[in-house]
C-alpha cells in the first residue's frame, strides 16, 4: 500500500470540509461542529494555519489541521483529523500525526495539544504512544458548551 501525506493548500479547502463531513459521519457525535464544516471555515484556517491530507494509492483519505494557540505561537492545537472509513483501521491516522509532529519539529514549536470529545475516548491510547499525556490543568478553547468538556492532552518537544 502506497500511502503518503502532502502539505494543503487553499484550493484544498472544499476537499477538506468534505472530507471532514464524511469522516464524522457515523462515527462522531451530530452535535459535533464537525459535521457542519463549511468550506469559508477551512478557508479562514488555512490562511494562517496549516492541514496535511493523506493519500492511499493516490485517494485522498484523510485529513488533519492545525493551528497556533491563542496564547503562544510556539504551541499548536491539533484538530479535525479522520480517516474515511473504508480506509479505517490500517493505522493509517497515524502518517498524519507523525506529519504534523515533524513540522512542528521543524518550525522550533515547543509543544502540541489536542483534545478528544468524551465520545472519542478511544483515542486517547493512541494519542499516548505518541508522547501525548493528559493535561487537566488546560482547557480547551474550542470546546461545546453544551457538551460534556473534552479531555485536553499535550506533548512536548525538544
Amino acid at each position: 500500500m502506497h500511502v503518503l501525506t502532502r502539505e494543503a493548500n487553499f484550493s484544498d479547502a472544499l476537499l477538506i470540509a468534505e472530507l471532514t463531513r464524511a469522516c464524522w459521519a457515523d462515527r462522531v457525535a451530530a452535535s459535533s461542529s464537525g459535521h457542519r464544516e463549511s468550506v469559508e471555515r477551512v478557508q479562514q484556517q488555512l490562511k494562517r494555519d496549516g492541514a496535511y491530507l493523506l493519500l492511499v494509492e493516490n485517494e485522498i483519505v484523510g485529513s488533519v489541521r492545525w493551528l497556533p494557540s491563542e496564547n503562544d505561537r510556539h504551541t499548536w492545537e491539533v484538530m479535525r483529523m479522520g480517516v474515511l472509513p473504508k480506509y479505517r483501521g490500517d493505522s493509517l491516522a497515524e502518517h498524519l500525526l507523525e506529519a504534523v509532529i515533524k513540522r512542528a519539529q521543524s518550525v522550533s514549536v515547543r509543544e502540541i495539544q489536542l483534545a478528544v470529545r468524551a465520545d472519542q475516548a478511544r483515542l486517547l491510547a493512541l494519542y499516548a504512544t505518541y508522547g501525548f499525556v493528559l493535561a487537566p490543568e488546560l482547557t480547551y478553547a474550542h470546546a461545546n458548551p453544551a457538551e460534556p468538556a473534552p479531555t485536553v492532552m499535550r506533548r512536548l518537544l525538544s
